[in-house]
């Protein structure tokens, strides 16, 4: 969406279904959590593994939301960065929970994780400084800021997913 940044409905309408699937997914995780006896790892583990990807989805879509409604005319070059390191995040997520099978290859995508969301921190502040050196506008300023922390705010709901998984692995090694 920000690479390209053209058919922005489009794409943003694409997210909130992805969103929407999430939430789904959760409720019906949830839901089955509560009927089921025996799980493979803790009770609160797999409920705080499955609201922290759904956090994730939450401000990935906020974000999307943002770009529509306030009308962005072009991405800033750190919201890109930003949105790349969402990307290797979540991809990071993906390749750890594939592991949950193996505990000990967990930790490692848990740390790149959590690299990765100092990156993002980094990113912000550097993206909010030019903001403010660059604009006059105070409600372009506003509206700018809230987007640059949802994305960040998103890496940071990956770094919760990280600090889950290696919760889980720690506590069944």
């Amino acid at each position: 969406m920000l690479k390209t940044f053209d058919n922005l409905e489009e794409y943003a309408r694409k997210i909130k279904h992805l969103e929407d699937e999430g939430d789904s997914l959760t409720h019906d995780i949830i839901r089955r959590l509560n009927q089921t006896f025996i799980t493979p790892f803790d009770r609160e583990d797999i409920y705080s593994l499955t609201e922290a990807l759904d956090d994730v989805l939450d401000f990935i879509d906020a974000a999307a939301d943002w770009i529509v409604t306030l009308k962005i005319p072009h991405p800033p070059m750190e919201a890109i960065q930003l949105s790349e390191i969402i990307y290797a995040s979540t991809q990071e997520i993906e390749k750890g929970i594939s592991n949950l099978h193996n505990l000990k290859n967990v930790y490692k995508h848990c740390v790149e994780i959590n690299r990765l969301e100092n990156d993002a921190d980094t990113l912000l502040r550097q993206g909010l400084a030019r903001l403010f050196e660059n604009n006059t506008d105070p409600i372009k300023i506003i509206k700018l800021k809230d987007f640059f922390e949802d994305l960040e705010s998103a890496t940071d709901r990956c770094e919760d997913v990280a600090d889950v998984l290696e919760a889980i692995a720690v506590k069944n090694m």
